[in-house]
This record gives structure tokens, C-alpha cells and sequence, in this order.
């Protein structure tokens, strides 16, 4: 195992420990020294935010992101609140646990308009802005890959984000950079330095070939394709110096023992990004 300092901006994302709980997945940060976690709603809801934010802060441990909101687009406008309200509420818990960025998934088109829905994450986002402003939350739209546009994100390029960035022109407005969707982008050195002072988080991983699940797929950093050196330079060369998320959704991995999976996830961070 590395020594903190050579992890300082190391993050785990809980996802990628998903067989661990909350508690479980700070205790490891702190054995492993690792700095950070980046926390996930449906395993906080387990124990409470309340709970949750007292185990961080115990624990010394930072968030650097809460995941997820989003997910606008509804084919009713009473549906479109409700989710608007549990985005509302979703700012408020990255609040309590004191949370750098909300990590936004905008969500799918509901009846195959997809212009239309991508309108509906432009109104929804607007609406959420001065909420989030207030409780000083940054939001970060994490753009995916196009295989999960159907089902997922309309928002599906790292450009198509900027643009939203350039039409609600908030400094509490940016961007999630994951490299599972976005290495693939010709454009997507070109798309990280224009997103220069809106980067709010960086998520490493890996693209396996062939690649086994469409969602739980990932593979560990040097498993796969993924130009992982390169791409955290242009993120650093476009100005961010905040905390790396490991974000590993993985059936084989969530298998092995979690400490044995920390250990591992370290010992690649410091090799291959």
C-alpha cells in the first residue's frame, strides 16, 4: 500500500466497493489513506444522511461528490416537479455531508423525443440552479456514453454539455469528465480545454475489449484501452486539481473480498493515472 500523500487525490467511489456500506467504504478510505469518497444516495438512505455526514467528518474523510440527481425528463409535467423536488432534496443532503458537487444523470427521453428531452434538462437544470446557488452545491453534469442514451442520459457527449454550461451561465454549473464515456470522442481533448474552470469532477476506470456488461462492464485502470495518462493530463492541463474518482461498476470485482479490491484499485491509481 502507497503512503497518503502519494494517494492525495485519490477518491473512492463507493460504487466501485458497491458490496461495502457506508460505513464499511469510509473505514477502508481511512485504512488505505485514501482522502476521499464519492458517496451514493441509495446506500446513504440505508443509515440517513444525518449518520452518513457524522461518519465522514469522524472518520476525517472528504465527499467529493454526491451521486446522483438528474434524471429531468418525464412525459407529464406533474411527473417533471416530482423529480425537480427529489433533485431539490438531493442538494440538500450533499449539503449536510458536506459534498463538493452533485453529480448529475440527466436522464432518458420518456416518449423517443429526444430533442424534447434534452429542452426538458435545459428547463430543469435553470429551475435547480438558484436552490443549489443557495446551498452553495456545485452541479456537474456528467455526460455518458451513447450506448446509454435510450435508457439513461440524453446528454451524451462532453460538448452537448458545455453547451448547456453556455446557456444557463452559472458558476455553480459544470462538468462531471468520466473517461468510460467519453474516450472515445475524437473531439474530447478539444471539448476538456474548453470546459477550462468548469470541470468539477474526474472519473477514472477502464474500457475492457471485449466489454462484458453494457453497465457493469468497467474494468480496473490498465485492464483496458483507455489512454487514462493522457486524458488526466488534459483535465489537469485544463486547470482541475480536485479529487480522481475510481468509479468501477463490475460484477467480477464487487466478488473479491473489499480490502483485497481497495488494495488493488490503489496499486493501479498510482501506475496507470
Amino acid at each position: 500500500m502507497s503512503t497518503p500523500n502519494a494517494l492525495g487525490r485519490l477518491s473512492l467511489n463507493q460504487m466501485t466497493t458497491k458490496q461495502w456500506n457506508v460505513r464499511e467504504a469510509i473505514e477502508g478510505c481511512a485504512r488505505a489513506g485514501i482522502p476521499a469518497i464519492g458517496l451514493w444516495r441509495e446506500k446513504i438512505a440505508e443509515i440517513g444522511v444525518t449518520q452518513s455526514a457524522r461518519l465522514v467528518r469522524d472518520a476525517g474523510i472528504a465527499v467529493s461528490s454526491l451521486c446522483r440527481g438528474g434524471w429531468f425528463p418525464a412525459a407529464s409535467a406533474v411527473e417533471r416537479r416530482a423529480r425537480l423536488e427529489e433533485n431539490f432534496r438531493a442538494v440538500e443532503e450533499a449539503a449536510e455531508l458536506g459534498a463538493d458537487v452533485l453529480v448529475l444523470v440527466c436522464g432518458p427521453a420518456p416518449d423517443r423525443d429526444i430533442a424534447a428531452a434534452r429542452a426538458m434538462v435545459r428547463e430543469a437544470l435553470e429551475r435547480l440552479l438558484p436552490f443549489a446557488e443557495q446551498h452553495r452545491i456545485k452541479l456537474g453534469i456528467e455526460p455518458l456514453h451513447p450506448m446509454f442514451a435510450a435508457d439513461r442520459s440524453v446528454i451524451v457527449t462532453l460538448g452537448e454539455a458545455l453547451h448547456l454550461l453556455r446557456g444557463c451561465a452559472s458558476p455553480y454549473l459544470g462538468v462531471v469528465i468520466d473517461v468510460y464515456h467519453v474516450w472515445w470522442d475524437p473531439a474530447v481533448y478539444e471539448h476538456i480545454e474548453a470546459a477550462r474552470g468548469s470541470i468539477f469532477g474526474f472519473h477514472v476506470n477502464d474500457w475492457l475489449v471485449p466489454t462484458p456488461h453494457m453497465l457493469n462492464g468497467r474494468g480496473m485502470m490498465g485492464d483496458g484501452v483507455i489512454e487514462l495518462r493522457r486524458l488526466r493530463q488534459a483535465v489537469d492541463g485544463a486547470g482541475y486539481r480536485g479529487p480522481i474518482e475510481v468509479e468501477i461498476f463490475n460484477e467480477a470485482l464487487w466478488s473479491l473480498p473489499g480490502e483485497q479490491l481497495l488494495k488493488l484499485m490503489c496499486e493501479r491509481f498510482l501506475r496507470c493515472v
